[in-house]
């Protein structure tokens, strides 16, 4: 019998009866859908190890892999990211973000497993987009819909690197995307703020002094605890997220081995209440990367 309990008001549900190591039916499958749909984040305690077959097998259930474009040491296989840390701080996890804004289409979620543990720390922590939106004012709701915002890898390109991660591909290969500040979700139409700490570098259209009142009212904005749910990681939990619909920021406060193993799921193109300027006719990628050149 399998068990949904929500965690907090704002999103997040610890799900029980499922072993996620097992070769999952059609309505098991269809049950987890559900359940991320209406909470965002789902927890999963009480789990074996994934082993990698399983691991990927279970991400497949939902998509098709998205392979990281980052690569730690300890990642043995094209589809899986092992995080293996000591000294978190400042390597980029430790900001609210979603992963790989900076493609056309991003992940849409990621399975995360805890393999080992410090003694205390290392919770993590996810945001609600669609609340975040959604307690904004009317005025600044309808002002932002009209906005399309740029992201780039490059402003974490510096802090992987120092982090000890590789590139799997050509850096040049991904340009600079445009994306509606105010995105719509795929499967369940609602609005939702897409901006983020990591990968967003402007919003466009706007002048330099506008740009830095709005990102930092925006980021500092999804912070909020109402819109927030926080993990307290045991061995063997898993952690399943949408990531178009939420924010997560990994806490960097621990300085013993922690060890994550992760599989991120493929997205769609983000689409939004106005169109991006990457539908625009004769918008390229070159397009998005000069706006980004001319913002520098």
């Amino acid at each position: 019998m399998i068990s949904i309990q929500k965690v907090t008001g704002a999103l997040g549900a610890e799900v029980e009866g499922i072993d996620l190591s097992a070769p999952l039916d059609a309505d098991t499958v269809q049950a987890i859908r559900r359940a991320l749909d209406d909470n965002l984040v789902l927890f999963f305690h009480g789990q074996k190890k994934l082993s990698i077959d399983e691991h990927v097998r279970l991400g497949q259930y939902f998509g098709e892999i998205d392979l990281p474009l980052f690569r730690t040491a300890s990642s043995t296989r094209p589809e899986i990211l092992v995080l293996d840390q000591t000294a978190p701080k400042g390597q980029g996890a430790d900001n609210f973000h979603s992963d790989n804004t900076f493609r056309a289409a991003p992940t849409m979620g990621s399975i995360l497993q805890a393999h080992q543990l410090p003694s205390a720390g290392g919770d993590t922590c996810w945001a609600n987009m669609h609340a975040a939106f959604e307690a904004l004012s009317a005025p600044m709701q309808r002002f932002l819909e009209g906005l399309t915002a740029v992201h780039s890898l490059s402003k974490m390109t510096e802090r992987t690197s120092r982090a000890g991660a590789t590139f799997r591909e050509d850096f040049d290969k991904w340009p600079p995307r445009s994306h509606p500040v105010v995105a719509i979700h795929p499967r369940t139409g609602r609005k939702l703020l897409y901006v983020n700490k990591n990968w967003t570098s402007h919003i466009e259209d706007v002048s330099p002094a506008e740009n830095d009142m709005l990102m930092n009212l925006l980021l500092n904005h999804v912070k909020a605890p109402e819109f927030q749910v926080r993990l307290r990681w045991r061995e063997g939990t898993v952690a399943f997220w949408d990531n178009l619909a939420t924010n997560h920021y990994a806490v960097a406060d621990y300085s013993e081995r922690r060890v994550m193993q992760r599989v991120a799921i493929k997205g769609t193109k983000i689409a939004g209440t106005m169109p991006s300027k990457n539908d625009l006719p004769g918008a390229t990628d070159n397009n998005a990367a000069a706006g980004a050149a001319m913002a520098g």
